[in-house]
């Protein structure tokens, strides 16, 4: 008797193994490309040159203590944002943040736009852990 998985099963199990894999890579590519999107200010060492020497998301750590501070000039849409980033370094911290930007839910992120949207939705997809 043959006790081997479906191949349509293999194939699912070697997709995520795959998307896994790549998960680390994507998850920075995406922090980055949020980064950039949110100002390079807010990342790092706060510069642009910083931004783009990155090569890991270590190198671009976002900068709570100054984010705390600033979260009350900045406009809805870069608090929510910067604050969902910041949630993904830092549970807590971003929670409290987001909390502070009055956000309830996911559905409070349907007020970002589009290029915004992308990047969450593959920090996401992609978060293993910081």
């Amino acid at each position: 008797m043959n006790h081997s998985l479906p191949q349509d099963v293999l194939d699912q199990i070697a997709a995520e193994e795959r998307h896994f894999a790549d998960a680390p890579r994507a998850f920075f590519e995406a922090w980055k490309r949020g980064a950039e999107i949110a100002g390079a200010e807010w990342f790092g060492d706060g510069t642009p040159e910083g931004l783009q020497r990155a090569t890991s998301k270590w190198d671009l750590r976002p900068k709570v203590l100054l984010l705390n501070d600033a979260l009350d000039v900045l406009s809805g849409g870069q608090r929510m944002f910067l604050s969902a980033m910041v949630s993904f370094y830092n549970a807590r911290e971003g929670g409290a943040m987001l909390k502070r930007c009055g956000f309830e839910g996911l559905s409070d992120l349907g007020g970002l736009d589009l290029e915004r949207r992308k990047v969450i939705a593959d920090l996401v997809l992609n978060y293993s852990g910081w």
